[in-house]
């Protein structure tokens, strides 16, 4: 197991990597000029080469890849081009705020969606199970700047129950906080317990067709017991799998969420650093959501490892 486990990580290790490399190249290729954005109208070829100069754009890319790289791994994540500020004073706070974010709609989403698509793996062709079927396809299919309009208008502009815009602000207390971030929060957890739902069906169906339930059923053993007892332990690593992939995407797929809500989170931060062609921002804000995700697969796929005896104990090949 832990020779498994060394080579998710080295695979881990070098995914992290190539998307070092795509981040940059994808920065390079970005339309326009970095300082002629900066300068403005008022450019000159002078003022524009000096400028260059100073942020190290007249060296060739490859150097300041390196360097760019070096110094993500000792943690300078460089300074923003817009404002001469440290990345990373800017960067920390924003990421903790899609970290609440996520954490928020993820303590409600990842238990309501696994219990519900185990309860409709127990209930298979019923009317519980076609409902729970349709009203999570439909959540998946809509896009989830749609979903948050549509709860703006239910939930904020004809009831005034809660805010449309997620404004926090630092030392805010933590039932304005929750109030405030509601709405972000709803939307996130009818994507992701659509999503949830529907995998883990899928696999505890696949398991309950399995021979092994089939003679828990000829023994007499009640439809609860089977699937809670039987079906679904067995069913665990494909499921965590898809519970981790659903947490990477509340964390690195909020994007659109935070920009319907005004949400000061590192989403819309990258966003607005793209807009601006801050490059070191960009460059930060795509690695924290690259390493997170892979992470978070990383983790999944160890899991996977530790409950599936069939991994932890592969077989010799055969002569």
């Amino acid at each position: 197991m832990l020779t498994l486990i060394a080579k998710r990580t080295v695979l881990g290790v070098f995914t992290l990597w190539l998307v070092s490399v795509l981040v940059f190249a994808g920065t390079e290729i970005l339309p326009g000029d970095v300082a002629g954005a900066i300068l403005g109208q008022s450019a000159t070829p002078e003022s524009l080469a000096r400028l260059r100069a100073e942020l190290g754009l007249d060296v060739p890319a490859l150097q300041r890849y390196v360097e760019w790289l070096t110094g993500f791994l000792q943690g300078d994540m460089g300074r923003s081009m817009a404002s001469g500020q440290p990345v990373a004073g800017l960067l920390w706070p924003r990421f903790w705020n899609t970290m609440s974010l996520a954490a928020y709609a993820g303590v409600i989403a990842v238990p309501l969606a696994v219990g519900l698509g185990i309860m409709a793996a127990a209930l298979r062709g019923g009317i519980f199970d076609r409902v729970s079927n349709v009203a999570a396809l439909a959540f998946v299919s809509l896009p989830e700047y749609f979903l948050g309009l549509l709860l703006v208008l239910w939930l904020s502009v004809k009831t005034g129950w809660l805010p449309s815009l997620a404004d926090t602000y630092e030392g805010m207390g933590m039932a304005a906080w929750f109030r405030a971030t509601t709405l972000p929060m709803l939307v996130l957890v009818m994507v992701t317990t659509a999503q949830i739902l529907r995998m883990t069906r899928t696999t505890v169906l696949g398991v309950m067709d399995q021979p092994y339930v089939e003679t828990a059923y000829l023994k007499g053993l009640r439809n609860g017991r089977v699937v809670l007892r039987h079906a679904t332990p067995n069913a665990a690593a494909p499921i965590v799998n898809v519970v981790s992939f659903n947490i990477a995407y509340l964390i690195t797929g909020v994007v659109l969420v935070e920009a319907v809500f005004n949400y000061n989170g590192l989403g819309r931060f990258m966003v607005d650093a793209v807009s601006r062609r801050d490059l070191p921002l960009v460059q930060a804000a795509a690695m924290i959501f690259g390493a997170v995700y892979v992470f978070l697969n990383m983790v999944a796929d160890i899991a996977a490892i530790a409950l599936n005896p069939r991994l932890r104990h592969p077989r010799g090949k055969e002569a």
